[in-house]
C-alpha cells in the first residue's frame, strides 16, 4: 500500500504497510480500486452530458464513492467490495445510455469487477494506486493527488448537502470532470493548478447548498450555551458531522428517558433553533474525534459515528457503538435504514449516568448571522482601536505532536484581538474564557468544518464593510489541517485570492517543492512557526 492523503501519515512520507489510521493494506487496495473505477465512471458521464445523457443517481453515487474513501470513514473491505461491483454495474448502464445518444464510449477501459472476487479486486487495486505510473513526472502526480483530495473534500460536502435535499447540476459536472482529467495524461502543470483552483471555487457552491440545507431546515445557529457536564439517565452520544442523523435520533428518544449528547463535531448543533427544541438534548461530551477512544471507553450509553472521523473501536465498547450513513467499521453493527431502535435499545441496557457530573459550559452557535447582526458593533470597536486583530484559528485536530501550537497561539493572542474558530481544530481551546471586547466574546465558534462557508461569509462582509480587499482586513488565517475537507476548505480560500495563510502543524506529504513554490509564490502560503513567532510577524 501507499497512502499520504492525510497529515499524519508515516514520517511525513506515506504510509506503506498499515495506515496510521487504521486502515489495512486491503482496505487501501479496494479504496484505490474504487478510485480508479469511479474515474473511469466519471469519464462516461462526462460524455454522457456532451450528448445530453444525465444520471442524478450516478451523480450521487460517486459522491457516495468517493466520500467513502476519505481518511477516517469507512474501514469495512466487505463494503468497498459492494461499492467496486456497484459502480462496475452502474458504469455498463451508463455505457449504453451514451452509446444510444451517440456519444464517444471510449473513453475509459471496459470494467468487469462486478464479476471479480475480493482476492482479484485487492489484486487490480494494488496496481491503479498512486504510484501505479513509476514515470509520471513527481510535479503533475502531486498536482493530480491535490485535484483528487479537493475532489473527496467537495464530494463529502456535496453528499451532506444532497442530503438535506440542496443539489446543482454544475458540481457534479465539475465533479466528474475533475476525476476524468487524472486519467488525461496531456495535461500540463498549468492546466492542473488551473482544475486544482477550480474545485476550490465549486466547493464554495457546494458549501453553500450544505449551508443552505441546514439553515432551512434547522434554522440559522444563535448563540448558546452548551454544558460540558452529565445529566443523570440513561444516554446516546452522536459524532460526526451529520444534522439530519441527529434529528433522526432527536426524534426517535422522545418520551423514552434517553439524554443526548454531542460528541466532537456535532457540538455545534446545539444552536440550531430546530434542535435546540428537544428538552433531551442535553450537552456535549467529550472532544475531538483522536481521543475517541478513551472518551467512548468511559461514556455509560450508546455511540453513534455518523460521517467520518471513526477509529479502531476498543472490544471494550465495541458491542455499544454504531456506524451509520457511509462511516464502517468490520463488525460494528451498521444503521443503514435510519430506524435506530438498535440504538435505543442498547442505550436502555447500559447504566447511564448514575448521577449529575458538574462541568464547565462552552458557547457555541456564531455563525455568520450572529456574528453579522453585531457587525456594526465590531465596525466600531475596530474603528476606535477597542479591537485590533482578528484571527481565524480553526481546522482539522489530530494526534501527531506539533498540535499544542494552536493552544499557545490563543492563549498568547493579546486581549484586544478576537480569536473566530471552526472544525474540530478548536478543542485545543474551545473551553478557555478569553472574555469579551465590548460585549462581543473574544472567542466565537463559527460551527463544523462544514461550516467554513459561514467564515468566508463573515470575512467577505466586513471587507465589504470597511471598503477594502480581504486581505487588507485585520484579519490571519491560522489553519490546521488533517484530512481532505481541510484541503479543499484550503484551494476555496485560495480561490478567494486569499493571502498569507499559516498552514500547520506539517505541510501536506504529496505537495512537491515545486508545487509549494508555486503556492508560495502566488498566495504567500507558509507553514506555521511558533505561536510568539507569527504572532510578532503578524501583530509587529
Amino acid at each position: 500500500m501507499f497512502c499520504y492523503q492525510c497529515e499524519q501519515t508515516v514520517k511525513g512520507e506515506g504510509c506503506t504497510k498499515i495506515g496510521v489510521c487504521g486502515k489495512q493494506p486491503e482496505v487501501a487496495a479496494l479504496q484505490d480500486m474504487l478510485i480508479h473505477a469511479l474515474k473511469g465512471l466519471s469519464a462516461l458521464a462526462v460524455e454522457g452530458r456532451k450528448v445530453g445523457v444525465k444520471d442524478v443517481e450516478i451523480d450521487r453515487f460517486t459522491c457516495e464513492g468517493i466520500f467513502s474513501t476519505l481518511t477516517n470513514v469507512n474501514f469495512d473491505a466487505d463494503r468497498f467490495i459492494s461499492l467496486i461491483h456497484e459502480c462496475a454495474s452502474k458504469k455498463r448502464a451508463l455505457k449504453e445510455k451514451v452509446k444510444a445518444a451517440g456519444g464517444n464510449v471510449e473513453v475509459a477501459e471496459d470494467c468487469e469487477c462486478d464479476q471479480k472476487s475480493r482476492d482479484e479486486l485487492i489484486s487490480i487495486g494494488e496496481t491503479v494506486g498512486i504510484k501505479a505510473d513509476k514515470d509520471e513526472n513527481e510535479d503533475i502526480r502531486s498536482l493530480k493527488e491535490l485535484l483528487t483530495y479537493g475532489i473527496k473534500g467537495l464530494a463529502a460536502y456535496t453528499d451532506h448537502a444532497a442530503i438535506l435535499g440542496k443539489s446543482d447540476d454544475s458540481v457534479y459536472t465539475f465533479i466528474h470532470e475533475g476525476l476524468a482529467a487524472t486519467l488525461n495524461k496531456e495535461l500540463s502543470a498549468d492546466d492542473l493548478v488551473g482544475l486544482v483552483l477550480k474545485c476550490g471555487e465549486v466547493n464554495i457552491k457546494a458549501m453553500e447548498l450544505l449551508d443552505a440545507g441546514n439553515t432551512e431546515r434547522y434554522g440559522h445557529p444563535v448563540p448558546t450555551p452548551v454544558p460540558l457536564g452529565a445529566k443523570a439517565g440513561k444516554a446516546i452520544l452522536v459524532s460526526g458531522h451529520d444534522l439530519k442523523d441527529l434529528e433522526d435520533i432527536l426524534k426517535q428518544t422522545e418520551g423514552k428517558g434517553i439524554n443526548i449528547y454531542t460528541h466532537g463535531e456535532m457540538l455545534p448543533c446545539h444552536g440550531y433553533p430546530e434542535l435546540k427544541k428537544y428538552s433531551h438534548f442535553y450537552g456535549h461530551y467529550g472532544t475531538a474525534w483522536q481521543n475517541q477512544a478513551k472518551e467512548f471507553d468511559a461514556f455509560p450509553g450508546a455511540i453513534v459515528m455518523t460521517t467520518n472521523c471513526i477509529q479502531k473501536p476498543r472490544d471494550s465498547y465495541k458491542d455499544n457503538i454504531f456506524t451509520t450513513g457511509l462511516v464502517g467499521w468490520a463488525g460494528v453493527r451498521h444503521i443503514a435504514d435510519k430506524d435506530f431502535t438498535p440504538v435505543i435499545e442498547k442505550a436502555l441496557e447500559q447504566p447511564g449516568f448514575t448521577s449529575d457530573i458538574e462541568g464547565k459550559t462552552v458557547m457555541t452557535g456564531f455563525a455568520r448571522n450572529a456574528v453579522l447582526g453585531v457587525a456594526d458593533k465590531i465596525i466600531e470597536a475596530v474603528k476606535g482601536k477597542a479591537l485590533r486583530h482578528f484571527f481565524l484559528v480553526g481546522g482539522c485536530d489530530g494526534a501527531k505532536p506539533g498540535r499544542n501550537y494552536y493552544t499557545e497561539f490563543v492563549e498568547k493572542v493579546p486581549e484586544d484581538c478576537v480569536v473566530l474558530t471552526l472544525a474540530c481544530g478548536k478543542f485545543r481551546f474551545f473551553d478557555k474564557d478569553l472574555g469579551n471586547i465590548g460585549g462581543i466574546p473574544r472567542l466565537l465558534d463559527i460551527g463544523q468544518c462544514n461550516d467554513a462557508y459561514s467564515a468566508v461569509q463573515i470575512a467577505l462582509a466586513l471587507a465589504d464593510a470597511f471598503e477594502c480587499g480581504v486581505n487588507d482586513l485585520p484579519l490571519s488565517m491560522i489553519i490546521s489541517w488533517y484530512e481532505q475537507k481541510a484541503c479543499v476548505i484550503l484551494l476555496s480560500l485560495l480561490h478567494l485570492g486569499i493571502k498569507n495563510i499559516r498552514l500547520g502543524p506539517s505541510l501536506p506529504a504529496f505537495i512537491t517543492p515545486n508545487v509549494l513554490n508555486v503556492l508560495v509564490e502566488n498566495f504567500n502560503i507558509m507553514p506555521i512557526k511558533t505561536a510568539e513567532e507569527d504572532l510578532k510577524a503578524i501583530l509587529g
